[in-house]
């Protein structure tokens, strides 16, 4: 792999990454406003916090690439 291959693979990555954490951001806003509606659907709101829940650990997953541990 040259240099632009790789420049072009992390900023692949680091879309990846930022459409993770957006999904994550649009979920917790609809969880909030779907609390806030006078006879909430709970069901749909766990389902929600679920997804949100999966998002969060792939969030880390992926940060965990990008910057990993390096034991000294």
């Amino acid at each position: 792999m040259n240099d632009d291959e790789i420049d072009d693979a992390e900023a692949r990555f680091r879309a990846h990454l930022g459409s993770v954490i957006q999904e994550h951001s649009d979920l917790d806003a609809a969880v909030e406003a779907l609390s806030l509606q006078p006879v909430p659907d709970m069901m749909v709101i766990a389902r929600l916090k679920r997804k949100k829940l999966a998002l969060k650990d792939e969030i880390s997953r992926l940060r965990n690439q990008l910057t990993p541990d390096i034991i000294a």
